[in-house]
């Protein structure tokens, strides 16, 4: 019997996973998988409590610390981080890793607040307590063991924004709450900060600019809308508002789906395709599931109700409860008005006491509320982020749509394509279900956009800055906008480093695939945004099941299989979208990325000429395994190449990169690559003579 290495609990054979801890079986932890990742750091430590320790009993002291550390716990957890570990009275937490969510740094600040305030709370519960904290954010890469062990005191993350967390959390005010520039610049869209003094930090050659955190702007889960003109929706516009039309014209209720990738724009859809409702005489009603913290299985339909019955979150529940009963009553009348109050005020979490003989009979309120809600007046439901949504709401929303029947309703729901992978079968066999895929912007709708967004002439110069924000962000809206932000921000070219807030949207989609499908995808990435199978069979150990990952991954859309490849009998991928490649590539770490870039390299002089491109991808794949003289070989070549081609300036880029690769002691090479360099620049300069007095002669 297998003993399980976490806890050492005996288990069969068959178990793939610890009977007793939950731990995985047959994973060698000797050996922990590291990436490097982007994360947020959170400390907590009490003040002054060390002192105050010194003069208490044990037992005392830990009935202090107990419920401090049980609530601060709670609060980080149900923000998706993860407690590394509790020194004393002091707490490290990390949010971002194992798995990323893509809003990390906000969930960080929002956890920040939120421990605050339950210390406020544990205060004023309990009168023997007098609990101060500080507390500090801050967002850089770290290198993270994946397979650490927390609870066993193995450390998770190391870099310096953890010291630097560290440090901040000495200077933060008590029971204030400080953070970095990275989680500033990551949040304040969606944090209230106030400024503070650049902080000295002990180890830190210069100081490090803090920001204090007072509040949130807007409640977890919210979106803030853009202010830039919708572009390139017209279509699917024009699509949503067809269908309402025939909803409000025949009373026939609709199921729609919008699916689209993170940043894609569903939220801007579906608040401007609320305006139209709103145009043509019909009402909008909004509820969102949250990816985060406590809410009930059916948070997005209460939302709904709530508004519906004018109910407040700040109404006392006597209050909240006759609102209800009013609003039934009015709409149902007073005879079927109790049941169905009875019903729903158990769904909204008002009634802690009664019960529902079987989910049927909740789902039957539910839907004679609604139609007594839409025979008032013609509706839409909008029910957004439900790829975050208990199992329970998407049945209730799918039986809505089902038995719902003359009735000027439309069901709109907003989700990410991972839907899909939980419930293969939404929207099958309903009577009247519409899936609109919302894609990237095309080519120059992301320039008009970033041309907005950046608020500058059409001139040469700012329509080329325009075309390259909307390349980079491929089509992605938020992405553009981040990206816009990110350049007003940064001196001239330091415009290389991707802002954290895509970094993370994307490596949160990264994280959500299966472990080996994300292995094949984080390898690939080493290639380029072209990369062939044969490179990947010699980086695996077992290629048998290669063609299905690869299979999957071109079904999630993020690689694509293209029909001719640079290599005869090899099979050519490209990743959809290079920011998919990049965040990939950035997750290895380098000792990784120089094994596998031997591997490509190899594969590459095996299966190539080493001529033209492939000389030059043969240079750039040894230089980043670590072999920069193989790589000299290879850029020579490739350089001696371009000049016989007349292409002088990418001789002389070539040249340049060669030279600098060579070692100081390499005297006699170094001089015969400045022999090179140096008639290649004499050429290219030629080149541009020649260009400058063809184009005077034109003129």
């Amino acid at each position: 019997m297998p003993a399980c290495p976490t806890c050492g609990q005996d288990n069969p054979e068959i178990a793939r996973f610890c009977l007793a801890c939950g731990a995985a079986l047959g994973v060698d932890l000797a050996k922990p998988q590291e990436e490097r990742r982007f994360v947020s750091v959170m400390f907590v430590d009490l003040v002054g409590f060390t002192a105050r320790a010194e003069r208490l009993d044990p037992e005392e002291v830990r009935a202090i610390l107990t419920p401090y550390h049980d609530t601060v716990r709670r609060e980080i957890e149900s923000f998706g981080g993860v407690v590394e570990k509790f020194v004393g009275d002091a707490v490290m937490s990390v949010f971002g890793a194992p798995t990323a969510y893509g809003d990390d740094a906000e969930r960080a600040v929002r956890a920040a607040l939120a421990v605050r305030d339950s210390v406020r709370e544990l205060n004023e519960g309990d009168e023997r307590l007098d609990l101060q904290i500080r507390i500090a954010v801050n967002t850089g890469e770290a290198l993270v063991s994946l397979g650490a062990r927390p609870s066993f005191g193995e450390s998770m993350v190391a870099g310096d924004v953890v010291n630097t967390a560290s440090r901040l959390q000495q200077a933060a005010p008590v029971n204030g709450i400080l953070v970095g520039e990275e989680t500033y610049a990551s949040t304040r869209a969606a944090i209230r900060y106030e400024a503070t003094p650049p902080v000295e930090a002990k180890g830190k050659a210069t100081v490090v600019q803090a920001w204090v955190a007072t509040g949130a702007l807007f409640a977890a889960g919210e979106r803030t809308i853009s202010g830039a003109p919708l572009v390139g929706r017209g279509r699917e516009l024009g699509v949503l508002q067809g269908i309402w039309e025939r909803v409000a014209d025949e009373r026939t209720p609709h199921l729609v789906t919008i699916f689209g990738e993170a940043g894609v724009g569903k939220t801007r859809l579906g608040v401007e395709f609320g305006r139209v409702v709103k145009e043509l005489g019909g009402r909008t009603v909004r509820g969102r599931s949250l990816p985060y913290r406590d809410s009930s299985a059916y948070g997005a339909f209460a939302a709904q109700l709530k508004q519906l019955c004018h109910i407040f979150e700040s109404d006392p529940i006597e209050v909240a409860v006759q609102k209800l009963r009013d609003s039934v009553t009015k709409l149902l009348g007073p005879s079927e008005s109790e049941g169905v109050a009875g019903d729903l005020a158990i769904l909204l979490g008002l009634d802690r006491e009664g019960t529902i003989a079987d989910r049927e009979a909740l789902f039957f309120s539910v839907s004679r509320f609604i139609e007594a809600v839409a025979g008032d007046r013609p509706t839409m439901l909008v029910f957004e982020d439900v790829h975050w949504a208990d199992r329970s709401l998407l049945d209730l929303i799918e039986l809505l749509a089902a038995r719902l029947r003359d009735l000027p309703i439309l069901l709109l729901a907003l989700a990410r394509p991972e839907l899909l992978d939980a419930r293969p079968g939404w929207g099958g066999g309903l009577p009247a279900y519409s899936a609109l895929p919302l894609e990237q912007l095309k080519e120059s709708e992301a320039r008009e956009l970033a041309t907005h967004l950046l608020g500058l002439a059409e001139n040469h110069d700012h329509a080329e800055r325009a075309a390259l924000l909307a390349e980079t962000g491929e089509g992605n809206p938020l992405f553009i906008e981040q990206l816009v932000a990110t350049l007003a921000e940064t001196s001239p070219g330091d415009e290389s480093q991707l802002p954290t807030t895509i970094r993370g949207i994307v490596a949160a989609r990264l994280d959500a695939l299966p472990p080996a499908e994300r292995a094949v995808l984080l390898d690939a990435a080493v290639g380029g945004k072209v990369f062939w199978r044969g490179a990947l069979e010699r980086m695996t150990e077992d290629s048998d099941g290669l063609s299905e990952l690869l299979g999957a991954l071109e079904r999630r859309d993020l690689i694509r299989r293209q029909a001719v490849s640079a290599i005869e009998g090899e099979q050519q991928f490209q990743f959809k979208h290079v920011l998919i490649r990049d965040v990939a590539y950035d997750l290895l770490p380098r000792a990784r990325r120089r094994e596998q870039h031997v591997h490509v390299a190899r594969f590459l002089e095996d299966a190539t000429s080493e001529i033209g491109e492939a000389a030059a991808a043969l240079a750039r794949h040894w230089r980043d395994a670590g072999e920069p003289e193989r790589a000299v070989d290879h850029l020579v070549t490739a350089a001696e190449e371009a000049e016989r081609g007349w292409a002088k300036e990418q001789a002389v880029s070539l040249y340049r990169e060669a030279l600098e690769l060579l070692p100081e002691d390499a005297s006699e090479r170094r001089s015969e690559l400045r022999r090179r360099l140096a008639i290649a620049r004499q050429a290219l300069f030629h080149v541009l003579d020649a260009r400058l007095l063809g184009r005077g002669a034109e003129e």
